[in-house]
């Protein structure tokens, strides 16, 4: 029995070490378009809580990816000056590709070479195979050739984005709301490593037009967000890796395997880059899709269902809360009215997986200042 998957980044890379971890009777084959380490924008962060479930699964790749993270405790949001700190969000970041050579190494260690450098252009090109995994992202080629029949659809958001990166090191998870001659601009950033942070510069629809930026040479570009972004930035400059504007795609799909094919990671679904979530999600759905394959290696339709029925509704509710959050930002020149403190309120609550009874608990400083804030505001 042979196994293809498509797509050597994360999802690929696990749901392949797993399976020849667990010494699954098939041949497992890893086939990636693009060179080895390739890789674009810079940085991924997570809530801390976010790898608790790598512990628990695999303690050895957990172990493996731990010490290549950066850990913060605050998230700091700046607007019309001001800064505004939200104690207790506890996150962490590392570099796209230091975690893909980790995954590159878990899956050498147990025989997984994956085949790069390879273009498919439909999954009739991989050959036979008991199973096709397309794990090959949000164009997924695997998707693409049945899209009817996964139910998929596509929306893309308004807004435009380009992930950056500088040697500037932030403190913690940061979000800097500027507005402009230009337009409403604002930036996402954070430590990714000893030496990089990660800057993701996301503007409205009409300031990307209106600034010129769908005609801007891409290193014009880098230069006027740099500028935009004088004060945050400190001197430092923005560095790019095919930091091309991009407008967020949100795929969904209602069935996850159609014939031989099944799907995972960005293919599957994906979750909006301002909840963290995107590789997480991804090498989850690779371990539910291991779990299920083990558990019934003769029966792949039974196999495929149980990984669909287990994963499904725990990612429905991921998905809600991305889906939410990213409204919240498509809004995010209107929410900038907001005093600098009610502003942070909104954001902090923006996917609605976190209300007032959760941030006492969590975050019982920032609670208490926007309580003053509005106890001053009702007197007035």
């Amino acid at each position: 029995m042979r196994i293809a998957i498509l797509g050597a980044g994360p999802s690929g890379l696990y749901l392949a070490y797993l399976l020849k971890r667990a010494k699954f009777p098939a041949d497992i084959e890893v086939i990636e378009q693009n060179p080895r380490d390739a890789t674009f924008g810079f940085g991924l962060g997570f809530s801390e809580s976010a790898l608790e479930f790598l512990d628990a699964e695999d303690p050895e790749t957990h172990a493996a990816i731990t010490p290549a993270m950066e850990f913060w405790n605050d998230s700091n949001l700046y607007l019309k000056g001001q800064q505004v700190r939200i104690d207790g969000m506890r996150y962490a970041g590392i570099g796209r590709l230091a975690l893909l050579r980790i995954l590159q190494a878990r899956a050498q260690s147990v025989g997984i070479v994956p085949t790069y450098q390879k273009a498919i252009t439909k999954p009739e090109d991989i050959g036979e195979a008991a199973l096709i995994v397309g794990a090959d992202g949000a164009n997924s080629v695997v998707r693409r050739a049945h899209e009817e029949a996964f139910g998929t659809t596509v929306k893309l958001l308004k807004n435009r984005f380009a992930w950056y990166g500088t040697h500037k090191k932030f403190a913690a998870l940061s979000h800097t709301f500027v507005e402009t001659e230009l337009g409403t601009f604002n930036a996402h950033h954070h430590p990714h490593a000893s030496d990089m942070s990660t800057f993701v510069v996301e503007m409205d629809e009409a300031t990307f037009f209106r600034a010129g930026f769908d005609k801007m040479p891409q290193p014009e570009a880098k230069d006027l967000c740099t500028k935009i972004f004088a004060d945050t930035l400190q001197g430092h400059e923005l560095i790019s890796n095919n930091s091309i504007w991009r407008q967020f795609p949100r795929i969904a799909t209602q069935r996850w395997s159609v014939a031989n094919c099944v799907l995972l990671g960005d293919a599957l679904h994906t979750a909006h880059f301002s909840i963290g979530s995107g590789t997480r999600l991804a090498m989850e759905d690779a371990i539910a899709l291991a779990k299920a394959l083990i558990a019934s290696p003769r029966d792949m339709p039974q196999a495929l269902a149980d990984y669909e029925s287990a994963r499904k509704p725990v990612m429905i509710k991921l998905l809600n809360a991305a889906n939410t959050s990213s409204d919240w930002y498509e809004e995010f020149p209107k929410h900038m009215q907001l005093s600098p403190i009610e502003f942070a309120y909104s954001y902090i609550t923006r996917s609605e997986r976190v209300d007032m009874e959760r941030l006492r608990k969590s975050s019982p400083e920032f609670v208490a200042a926007y309580e003053t804030h509005l106890a001053k505001a009702h007197k007035h």
